[in-house]
């Protein structure tokens, strides 16, 4: 009996983590396919091995605390199967409609219902987590406000890049090992562009890998079922499984349905919210990427929103700019999109902050789609609440537990 149920646990992990990979490789690479620079296929190799790394490498600690320190419950093995049963189907649920969730908040919520249940949540670690959690959206909102406002267009101006026809790198493979060398309309400004563009989505899946690996394995961890690095390279492995399947969906949907959002403005969110999750993984915090790169998004459209405005004026709100991710829009009409056009905008001079001049400022419909945008956001919610609600409802009325 004990096998089957260490059997039946590790296929429920694998299935955890296989919808991790569906929502969360779609979020790190989503920019990247939509704009044409990878592949869907080469996505989804590129988030197996990072989301691995990121696992192994500050992933334990993000372990450690969802599987021995939220809750004093021991994890038996069947309670580990219906914990991990209850963040998978939520999560299956998510990819389903093509909608990338929280991770990280739906596993905690389902670790959380058990304790609730039980009596037995770690209060202390259950509030710092929720403090870091309000923390780190405004922490996102601020520093890509900061950039938004102050540096964004000198950002355009140094990493916009445009796509050649023809392949990126041809090979001259006359030799015994293939020599790379830039293709015939390739110039040295596209492939610096390419790879921060690809470089910057490898982070991502690093740090969703840190973040992420612990919600399908921590409960396995936590009952002594598997040790951490075996149970985490599982964890991995699951998450690339669902970066070649159902990740394509959700891809299509963050790279072309929900905003033409410029590349420049992609590598920002991406690069902050990814810092900042990896920070909170090392302290051992599960973190929501999903609703940090939300609001560096709507942090950096904020910041370039009110450059034509002076920020006492903002604050008082007696010119209050209309805000969206229309803002992002880059200082040229055919600055690269992701999903949208391409090109390279022409370099500028810009205007200086608190200037008058705000002509044409974009509305939240030239870039957002809103019926996409509006059923992310309920997802978002829901999904979490449906782990919590329904691990509560089990462990605490059912006398199996």
């Amino acid at each position: 009996m004990v096998e089957v149920l260490f059997a039946l646990g590790v296929v429920v992990a694998i299935f955890v983590g296989f919808n991790i990979g569906g929502s969360s490789t779609g979020v790190a690479f989503g920019p990247a396919v939509g704009s044409n620079t990878l592949t869907k296929f080469s996505a989804a190799a590129l988030m197996t091995v990072f989301a691995m790394a990121g696992g192994l490498i500050v992933g334990p600690a993000v372990v450690e605390n969802l599987g021995s320190n939220l809750v004093a419950t021991q994890f038996s093995p069947l309670i580990s199967i219906v914990v991990l049963f209850f963040i998978g189907v939520a999560l299956f649920l998510s990819n389903v409609v093509g909608v990338p969730a929280s991770t990280s908040m739906t596993a905690v919520g389902a670790i959380a219902g058990l304790g609730l249940a039980k009596g037995t949540l770690n209060a202390g670690l259950m509030l710092e987590i929720v403090v870091w959690w309000l923390v780190s959206p405004i922490l996102a909102f601020w520093v890509s406000g900061v950039i938004g406002r102050y540096f964004y267009p000198k950002l355009v101006a140094w990493f916009a890049v445009s796509q050649s026809e023809g392949a990126l790198l041809t090979y001259d493979r006359s030799g015994v090992i293939p020599r790379p060398s830039l293709g015939e309309n390739t110039t040295r400004r596209e492939f610096v562009g390419t790879t921060v563009v690809i470089g910057i989505g490898c982070y991502m899946g690093f740090s969703a890998g840190a973040s992420n690996v612990a919600n399908a394995v921590a409960p396995l961890v936590g009952n002594g079922s598997l040790d951490l690095y075996p149970a985490i390279v599982l964890g991995g492995a699951a998450i690339g499984l669902g970066a070649f399947t159902i990740a394509r969906r959700t891809m299509d949907t963050v790279g072309n349905d929900l905003t033409d959002l410029p590349l420049v403005a992609a590598i920002v969110v991406a690069t902050v919210a990814s810092t900042i999750v990896t920070f909170l993984s090392a302290l051992g915090i599960p973190a929501s990427f999903v609703i940090i790169a939300t609001m560096s998004i709507v942090g950096l459209g904020w910041g370039r929103a009110t450059r034509m405005t002076r920020l006492s004026d903002t604050v008082t709100k007696r010119e209050a700019p209309d805000v969206s991710v229309g803002a992002l829009t880059a200082d040229a009409d055919d600055a690269p999109t992701v999903g949208g056009k391409k090109g390279t905008p022409e370099p500028k001079d810009t205007e200086p902050i608190g200037e008058e001049s705000r002509e044409d400022l974009p509305k939240a419909s030239d870039l957002f789609e809103p019926a996409t945008t509006a059923r992310v956001i309920f997802l978002q919610n829901v999904v979490p609440s449906i782990a919590t609600v329904a691990a509560y409802l089990v462990f605490r009325f059912l006398p199996v537990f």
